[in-house]
């Protein structure tokens, strides 16, 4: 299929790469935007910019990009479904699960490619990562703890972190909304979440209305031949010393991911420190770029989605889950 025509909704800062994205991958493609305030700081780039969903509809996009805030998704991408359009939907796919099965459903009778943006799965170093545990280079894998966090104060430096999507209910934020790529890659690697157990807590003098910190106990299948995987997930926007560390613990020792050095690392049993066995430092947008290709590709038929809209709608349950185990104080079972 030649492209001809892209939408993107939404002009935040991920807007905003997948605009200089799309002009780098598709040069002669015509590029239109949907946002509230059409004809606010308009980049060049931009053909056109639209303010209702009618317009960007006349516009007929092949391909559109859904980066507005996740609350926002499902009223922007069933009726572009509907319109036979391929989407890519920044993560997560909505605010929560209900209404996604719908949009799901109209996807796959109208057979419109539906990509969930979990970019760290293109990461060279994640790769690794999951490529070493599936050749069991710490035999069969008993717990995982998983780190991540950043100041919201420093997120996004250029603008106000009150009024970013991070910070407010009504637009889908939250810690454990907006760092679900660690629920995504553990999926992806180590199977399906079957319970959950989980803490929420506002604990900064930050401005906002949702949980700075998340703390999750997850219950994994793992392989067939393991025994359930244990997987504790900590996720914040207060700490200052950037932080995304995956570590596998297992049977023969100890494998840890670095996403910000891009390193893997090995600790095996009767060694006395930690070795590096890949490094890849991501230069900026590789990921994205990656994912745009995969997508593409997708949309050409010639290769299916490295992360299914399915596998999405996983993780907005795994989110639910956390909500009421968080709410209730018990363990809470994930239907898979």
């Amino acid at each position: 299929m030649l492209i001809e025509r892209i939408l993107i909704v939404g002009l935040g800062s991920i807007g905003r790469r997948h605009l200089r994205l799309a002009r780098e991958i598709l040069p002669r493609a015509k590029v239109a935007v949907l946002r509230h305030k059409p004809d606010q700081d308009k980049p060049d780039a931009v053909d056109y910019s639209f303010s209702t969903m009618d317009q960007a509809l006349a516009f007929a996009p092949q391909i559109a990009v859904i980066a507005n805030p996740p609350s926002y998704h499902l009223s922007v991408a069933i009726p572009l479904a509907m319109a036979g359009v391929h989407l890519l939907i920044e993560k997560p796919l909505a605010a929560s699960a209900n209404g996604v099965a719908e949009l799901l459903k109209i996807c796959n009778v109208a057979k419109i490619q539906l990509v969930t943006g979990y970019n760290l799965r293109y990461l060279p170093s994640l790769r690794r990562f999951k490529s070493l545990l599936e050749d069991n280079i710490i035999g069969a894998v008993w717990s995982v703890r998983c780190e991540v966090g950043q100041s919201l104060l420093n997120w996004r430096p250029d603008t106000d972190y009150k009024l970013g999507v991070s910070a407010r209910r009504s637009l889908g934020g939250g810690a454990l909304s907006e760092l679900s790529h660690e629920l995504d890659y553990l999926l992806w690697i180590f199977g399906d979440a079957v319970w959950v157990q989980a803490a929420l807590f506002k604990q900064s003098d930050l401005e906002i209305d949702v949980e700075d910190c998340a703390h999750l106990i997850i219950g994994l299948l793992g392989k067939e031949d393991e025994n359930q995987i244990i997987a504790a997930v900590n996720m914040d926007f207060v700490r200052h010393d950037t932080t995304r560390l995956c570590t596998a613990i297992g049977k023969l020792g100890s494998l840890r991911w670095n996403g910000l050095s891009g390193t893997v690392e090995l600790f095996k049993t009767n060694t006395q420190s930690w070795i590096e066995v890949f490094r890849h430092e991501a230069v900026r947008d590789e990921s994205y770029r990656s994912e745009w290709k995969a997508f593409l590709s997708s949309v050409e038929g010639s290769a299916r989605p490295l992360i299914s809209a399915e596998e999405g709608l996983k993780v907005l349950e795994i989110i639910d889950a956390v909500r009421l185990a968080a709410e209730t104080k018990t363990r809470v079972d994930i239907n898979s």
